[in-house]
C-alpha cells in the first residue's frame, strides 16, 4: 500500500504503491560530496496505461561525471525525447509499475538486464515456454533472452526496478538474436523511433 510518508507522484498511475524521490549526487570545488537535486519520479504510460515507466538515470558506458558531463546528458537525452528501452554504449536505470491484468508482452533488448521485484509479486515467462514466480527482492538476470512479465495480482499494482547496459550482438548456432519488440504492436514503431533519434543524435 501507499505510505502516507512516501506520497504518489504527480504523474503516477499506481496509487497502491509509494512515490519514488531520486537523489543526484555531485562535489562541490573542494572535492565534498553535495546533493545535485532531489526529485519526484517522472512517469509516461505504454499500453494504455497498463504499464508506467520512470526513468531513474541514463548514461553512456563508461560515464563521464568531470565537470557533471553524465549529469547534462542524462538531462539531454530526456529532454529530447531519444531514450528507447535501452541506450546504445550506455546503461538505463528504470522503475516498471506493471497494472493487475496487464497483458505480458515478449520481447528482446540487446541489453544485458539486471530486474529486481521491489513490490507486489512478478511471473518471468520466457519463450521456451519457462515461468518463474518472483517475490519482493528476488532477481532476474536478462541476458539478451526473450521475455516477458506478468503481475501475478488481479486487484493491485506490481512494482520492478531494472538496470540495462547495452551489450554485444549475440550470436547463438551462428544465428543472430537481435532486438524483438515485434509483440509491442503499436508501441513498437514510437520506441524505435526514439532509438533511431539518439543513434542520429537528434
Amino acid at each position: 500500500m501507499s505510505d502516507s510518508n512516501r506520497p504518489i507522484n504527480p504523474s503516477q498511475l499506481s496509487h497502491n504503491l509509494p512515490g519514488i524521490q531520486r537523489h543526484i549526487t555531485t562535489h562541490d570545488t573542494t572535492g565534498l560530496a553535495k546533493i545535485y537535486t532531489s526529485t519526484p519520479g517522472q512517469w509516461s504510460s505504454l499500453f494504455n496505461d497498463t504499464i508506467a515507466l520512470n526513468v531513474g538515470y541514463t548514461t553512456s558506458f563508461p560515464p563521464q561525471m568531470t565537470s557533471d558531463a553524465d549529469i547534462l546528458d542524462h538531462e539531454y537525452v530526456l529532454s529530447k525525447g531519444h531514450l528507447g528501452l535501452t541506450k546504445p554504449n550506455g546503461t538505463v536505470c528504470r522503475f516498471v509499475d506493471f497494472s493487475p491484468g496487464h497483458k505480458p508482452v515478449m520481447h528482446r533488448t540487446q541489453s544485458l538486464d539486471y530486474g529486481v521485484v521491489i513490490e507486489g509479486e512478478m511471473e518471468l515467462i520466457l519463450d521456451s515456454g519457462e515461468k518463474r514466480i518472483m517475490g519482493r527482492g528476488d532477481l532476474a538476470v536478462q541476458r539478451a533472452t526473450n521475455h516477458a512479465w506478468r503481475n501475478t495480482s488481479e486487484t493491485e499494482w506490481a512494482r520492478m526496478f531494472f538496470v540495462l547496459q547495452a551489450s554485444e550482438k549475440v550470436l547463438v548456432g551462428g544465428k543472430e538474436l537481435g532486438e524483438d519488440l515485434s509483440a509491442a504492436g503499436e508501441e513498437k514503431e514510437a520506441l524505435r523511433q526514439k532509438e533511431k533519434g539518439q543513434r542520429e543524435g537528434k
